[in-house]
């Protein structure tokens, strides 16, 4: 028979039977101590009739859902000069080692002569994290980006992506690395341009790398640095390469925030990105 921790409960019934019949009940699972095969057992646990664990209460299930806004001073798609402000939302399921993401924004930018607005392409993927040897994590991923872009050419399709993460840590020290692999299903174009030529743009798979080291200052503080290279999309177009900084803050058992900012290094990339991101863990 299982026996279900109360809380009042079991504080009453040490308190009155201690005090008129001598019972003791230490670790308050319910079991009297004389009886009690499995001494101190954690407070959240179920137990059986000896006192022994059965089933943990605390549940393998955990979500978070996370809000933020995006900032970015200029866009490598296009030659104008821009700014960008996005609303972000991730949501995330994990249950032990495995995990599940849901991703999208709604960006609008404004630059000389332009100005657009709408909702990004939609990220939703899986992850498996494999302990490996000596504090070694290694997690592998894989997605699809949705084709949630509306694009005026009306060539947007579904991406696929496979990620490897690696992360060590060396007491307070954090060391990481990445790797991704796009595979872009977007239709090539071929347009006409104002000197009416004719202009094939040309999609490309992309592959992706970070590598970086964080540093853990206590247990609600958090920060690292980190270099990033990616191919662009286009032909013809030299990788994007970004050196970031990233901070993350726990308010609470629940609550957190992020911080980050990228600077771009090629021209490919924007020259300054700031994103800042508060999410509910339960």
């Amino acid at each position: 028979m299982v026996k279900i921790k109360y809380i009042l409960f079991s504080i009453f019934v040490v308190f009155y039977s201690t005090s008129l019949f001598a019972y003791s009940d230490f670790d308050m699972d319910g079991v009297e101590d004389k009886d009690d095969r499995c001494p101190n057992t954690p407070f959240m646990e179920l137990v059986d009739i000896n006192g022994c664990t059965t089933e943990y209460l605390i549940s393998p299930h955990h979500f978070d859902l996370i809000v933020g806004v995006d900032y970015a001073d200029s866009d490598y798609l296009t030659l104008n000069k821009t700014n960008t402000i996005s609303s972000t939302l991730q949501i995330d399921y994990y249950y032990n080692n495995f995990s599940l993401q849901l991703s999208s924004a709604y960006y609008s930018t404004d630059g000389d002569n332009y100005s657009d607005s709408g909702i990004y392409d939609t990220f939703i993927g899986g992850a498996y994290q494999f302990s490996l040897v000596n504090s070694l994590l290694l997690r592998v991923g894989i997605g699809a980006i949705l084709p949630t872009y509306k694009s005026i050419y009306d060539n947007n399709n579904i991406d696929y992506t496979a990620s490897l993460n690696l992360s060590y840590n060396i007491d307070k020290i954090n060391l990481f690395g990445g790797y991704s692999y796009t595979i872009i299903g977007d239709d090539d174009l071929y347009l006409v341009d104002e000197n009416n030529n004719s202009v094939e743009v040309i999609y490309n798979n992309t592959s992706a790398f970070s590598i970086g080291a964080g540093y853990y200052m206590n247990n609600k503080v958090y920060i690292s640095g980190s270099y990033n290279c990616s191919n662009s999309i286009y032909d013809g177009v030299e990788d994007i390469k970004t050196a970031s900084l990233y901070g993350y803050y726990s308010f609470s058992e629940n609550w957190f925030s992020t911080l980050s900012y990228a600077y771009g290094i090629s021209d490919s990339a924007s020259q300054n990105y700031v994103s800042l991101k508060v999410g509910y863990y339960y």
